[in-house]
């Protein structure tokens, strides 16, 4: 539950709209741990999200807690404690999820809490298993690989046929 003032201050009101702004437009958050990063490393995650389709966002905790509060985005107050970044990804979470843990193995300081994804809290155990399932785009590749080999292997049978029957014509004219 996230603190609420009794008189609230406009700056404050507006902070909280705009990070529900920010939040509405994605459907998965996973919530990371910042703290020993450097400037030049949280701008690099962040342009290697951003080459996922995907944002990474600092908000203030309480404000964070109200807005997703507002969302109806429940159980994640746990996870917005201390220095917290929230990566957020619209699609192909999974990607989100690889290029955080990638990170995380260049830079240590970067640890991952949890995600809400699908409307379910993944542990980071859970979470880790996640990143490593392929993202839609590639799903797609290899079903439609898988689609196309008997397809292209019926075609060059079919050649192979074709051929051997013209060597051997070719014969036969001789």
């Amino acid at each position: 539950m996230a603190i609420k003032a009794k008189k609230v201050q406009p700056a404050k009101t507006q902070a909280i709209e705009d990070a529900k702004k920010v939040f509405e437009g994605y459907n998965d958050f996973i919530f990371t741990e910042y703290r020993g990063l450097t400037v030049e490393q949280i701008t690099q995650l962040r342009d290697k999200l951003r080459e996922k389709n995907s944002q990474l966002k600092v908000v203030k905790n309480n404000f964070a807690k109200i807005a997703f509060e507002d969302l109806k985005i429940e159980n994640v107050s746990e996870f917005l404690k201390g220095p917290t970044a929230i990566a957020m990804a619209k699609e192909d979470s999974n990607e989100t999820a690889k290029v955080l843990f990638d990170f995380a193995k260049d830079a240590p300081a970067l640890s991952i809490k949890a995600g809400y994804i699908g409307k379910e809290i993944y542990d980071v155990a859970k979470m880790e298993a996640y990143s490593k399932v392929p993202g839609k785009k590639e799903l797609i590749a290899m079903l439609m690989s898988a689609i196309n080999g008997p397809a292209r292997q019926l075609a060059a049978t079919l050649k192979a046929y074709v051929e051997k029957k013209e060597k051997e014509g070719g014969a036969a004219q001789a």
